[in-house]
């Protein structure tokens, strides 16, 4: 029994294509034509109490099961209007109670709500899927970028982060599937016309050839059951069609459409007071309906006087309690000495001298964002993003110092590392920012800008045109989140640079509390502090976690016992990271790479050389031209991937070769072999040849 429950929507389906074939008895066609009358106005209710698309995902698929069972309801009617011209009680009453027993009323009801399901409401939600569709594929991208934004400043955990990402591809798969499934609903419109028509055809040729009827006769009682039919059919499938409207246009809710409605005319009272002085006018113009016009102003007058009184307590209400809670704080403090009084303490002069590992330094309207006391959320956002980080990377990065500076404008901030400006940003506080999608639907006013962190085309916008925005395909971040996202990526760019030797024994008093003997081993009788703070700063600087700092340690112990270098050393760590590497740079499985062909990397080989100082590259301008122009070409494949673009070598000439292309392409980062796990399915986009002669052709050098 609960085999056939699991399945109940698989044998519908079938039931439904038998309806086609097999003659149905009149009660159960009754039965089963009432069903779809109450099915369709559930799914009207259902579409009009969501808030969101989503919850209603089966939409599309339903869409095409109750137009099926519609059409196979439609085709056993049929065949009962044209063997005995009679289909039920169902059908009749309708017929009956629309038409009055009139043809003409019947026919021109029947075509008008045949026409108006096509060419206004199916017609209507058609476009608006489309354009959905459309909206929904191009801001992709953005609103990826935007989930990592969240996630490297620690607002999200990769759990969440995933739950989002799959939300962005089911509502792709949704709106496409809508784009489509509103087909299915015109064509249910068009059909029913073909139907009705072949209906009454259909009777007036068997009645009057076959049973010799009279012609108005046979007319009307065919015509009448062709009607009930029609509508019968007709009025679910205009419900289905204004269910679809009402769920591809459900993009900017924040609640079910009864919240909705009555939260946005509750907030125009006066609009409302308008409206009703408006048709109190027009009911003193002579020969105009007086009574209802002063009836629907007097309610209307009143009902947006008692909602504007309401609004306005509230307010008040709220400035007293603001009020209040400024009186509880207490009276302002004493203010500090003056600069100059400070400084006249020599020993007050050295605080000078200190250099902050990280700072920023704000404009003077940035400041209540950074404020705890006036509300300001960038230092508890800072504290997630350090954590999150802590947890990815395995380090923990020092305390950002703020303050203000009356050296900035008022909008702008900078970011220093070791007192040396790294990062420049100016944010507007009461604007939103709106990345620019690759093919916006509509253009939006607003004051055109770079979104700091990765450089898209932006523009700020004011909060009320957010809405508008974002269904244009925009998309819209708040100005906090903006200055954070920034600040995130300039940590883990130059985390490698505030890893210092304190951090460093700091990172191995942490670990000898869970695996002493590594500790005892390895530091400092093998390696010194200043060797491990070497390769740390060396695999954070591309983008590798030290988070497993024991296999770091006891792999570090074996190459160097080896009598290998730090730079051989820091190959054999990579390669026992392979796990953590993989997962840092693969997706779902699979590596798009660009790789060297066996000649390129043989003479990269034979430009090792070896001085006092250790090994570099010593590549002539010749082939060092040719591998950044090749590469610059290969990069353009990775523009509409989500992946970083990686480069795969081989392990000799792994470290130097990333030196090198790191000065020309600091977000490309150079893998080995011996980093990738066997699971991965690694695809190369392209591969740089040591044939310079073609290539210089081939890139018009």
């Amino acid at each position: 029994m609960r085999r056939v429950l699991n399945n109940i929507i698989a044998l519908f389906v079938v039931v439904i294509v038998l309806f086609l074939v097999i003659p149905l008895p009149l009660w159960i066609l009754d039965f089963l034509l009432v069903l779809n009358i109450g099915l369709s106005i559930m799914i009207l209710m259902i579409t009009m109490n969501i808030s969101d698309a989503l919850e209603f995902s089966i939409y599309p698929s339903l869409l095409l099961i109750t137009t099926l069972f519609r059409l196979g309801l439609n085709v056993s009617t049929t065949r009962q209007i044209l063997e005995k011209g009679y289909s039920g009680k169902v059908i009749e009453n309708f017929g009956q109670l629309i038409t009055g027993g009139n043809i003409v009323i019947g026919v021109v009801i029947f075509f008008i709500i045949v026409l108006v399901q096509m060419i206004v409401i199916t017609k209507g939600a058609e476009r608006v899927s489309e354009v959905a569709a459309r909206f929904t594929l191009d801001a992709m991208p953005g609103k990826q970028m935007a989930i990592d934004a969240d996630l490297s400043s620690g607002l999200i955990d990769e759990q969440q982060a995933r739950m989002r990402r799959e939300k962005i591809q089911k509502e792709a798969d949704f709106y496409g599937a809508m784009d489509g499934a509103t087909k299915i609903v015109k064509g249910d419109a068009t059909i029913s016309i073909v139907i009705t028509m072949v209906n009454v055809i259909g009777c007036l040729i068997l009645r009057m050839v076959f049973d010799g009827g009279e012609f108005m006769e046979v007319l009307q009682n065919s015509v009448i059951v062709t009607i009930g039919d029609g509508l019968v059919s007709q009025i679910p499938s205009l419900m289905i069609s204004t269910a679809t409207g009402m769920i591809v246009t459900r993009s900017v809710s924040e609640g079910s459409l009864n919240k909705d409605v009555i939260s946005q005319f509750k907030a125009q009272p006066r609009a409302i007071m308008t409206t009703g002085v408006i048709l109190l006018f027009l009911a003193a113009i002579p020969r105009t309906p007086t009574v209802p016009l002063a009836a629907g102003g007097g309610v209307l007058l009143l009902g947006g006087f008692l909602l504007n009184n309401r609004m306005e307590r509230e307010q008040k209400r709220a400035a007293l309690e603001e009020e209040s809670e400024a009186v509880a704080a207490g009276p302002v403090e004493a203010a500090a000495p003056s600069e100059t009084d400070y400084y006249k303490d020599i020993n007050n002069v050295y605080s000078l001298l200190a250099v902050e590992p990280i700072e920023m330094e704000f404009g003077y309207s940035l400041i209540p964002m950074v404020d705890e006391t006036h509300g300001g959320k960038l230092i508890s956002r800072v504290v997630i993003f350090r954590r999150q980080y802590a947890q990815d990377m395995g380090f923990v990065f020092p305390s950002i110092h703020m303050h203000d500076s009356s050296a900035l404008g008022t909008n702008q901030y900078v970011v220093r590392i070791r007192g040396e400006e790294v990062a420049r940003g100016e944010i507007l506080v009461d604007y939103y920012l709106a990345l620019e999608p690759p093919n916006p639907l509509g253009e939006i006013e607003g004051i055109e800008t770079i979104e700091p962190a990765y450089g898209i085309p932006s523009r700020w916008i004011l909060p009320e045109h957010k809405e508008m925005a974002e269904i244009y395909g925009y998309n819209v971040i708040d100005p906090l989140s903006v200055m954070l996202t920034h600040l995130s990526e300039v940590v883990k760019k130059h985390a490698y640079e505030l890893l210092d030797r304190a951090e460093t024994i700091q990172l191995v008093e942490n670990l000898k509390r869970t695996s002493p003997e590594v500790v005892e081993e390895a530091v400092p009788n093998i390696i010194s502090y200043a060797a491990l703070e070497k390769i740390l700063r060396s695999l954070l600087q591309e983008g590798v976690p030290i988070k497993d700092l024991s296999v770091i340690l006891e792999t570090a112990v074996d190459s160097l016992t080896q009598g290998r270098d730090i730079d051989m050393t820091i190959e054999q760590i990579r390669g026992a990271l392979s796990r953590t590497i993989t997962r840092r740079f693969c997706e779902d499985g699979q590596l798009r790479v660009v790789t060297l062909d066996a000649e390129m990397e043989k003479k990269i080989i034979s430009s090792l050389t070896r001085n006092e100082q250790g090994v570099y590259l010593a590549m002539g301008p010749e082939l060092m031209q040719s591998i950044i122009a090749q590469l610059a070409e290969h990069l353009k494949k990775f523009s509409d991937l989500a992946q970083t673009p990686v480069i795969l070598v081989s392990q000799v000439i792994r470290g130097y070769f990333s030196k090198m292309i790191t000065q020309f392409y600091p977000n490309v980062y150079v893998l080995s072999f011996n980093e990738i796990t066997s699971n991965v399915q690694i695809q190369a986009l392209g591969n740089i040849t040591a044939d310079m002669p073609a290539q210089r052709k081939a890139v018009g050098i």
